[in-house]
């Protein structure tokens, strides 16, 4: 099994846990959707599997203020560079140098100004 269908085969039976978890029917309404939702967003499995995504994501959100695939790239070629090193480093940003690199690209640098040194 390849690591992303291993991955969601995990979380899948993740779900099955929590739902088989939450009793009758009737009881499933509103109150447990809040503790569901919390399950879900705390899960250690599913920060690891998005958090890298999100983080590369969030730094051409901020720095680029562009989606990865708008110009000048025209498709994710870069945003999957960054997140495979990103990968590389176990998701430790500082080592794989991935907000330097983005703060001392020629992109950023036009953008907000040359660079002081």
């Amino acid at each position: 099994m390849r690591g992303s269908d291993n991955r969601d085969h995990v979380l899948r039976n993740k779900r099955y846990r929590i739902i088989g978890s939450m009793g009758p029917l009737a009881l499933r309404l509103s109150t447990k959707r809040a503790s569901v939702l919390r399950s879900v967003a705390e899960d250690a499995d599913l920060r690891t599997a998005e958090f890298n995504k999100a983080f590369v994501l969030m730094q051409y959100f901020g720095y680029l203020r562009r989606n990865p695939d708008e110009a000048p790239d025209t498709d994710f070629a870069g945003y999957n560079f960054w997140l495979n090193k990103l990968n590389q480093f176990n998701g430790n940003f500082v080592q794989a140098e991935l907000v330097k690199a983005f703060i001392t690209s020629a992109e950023y640098r036009q953008r907000f100004g040359p660079l002081v040194q």
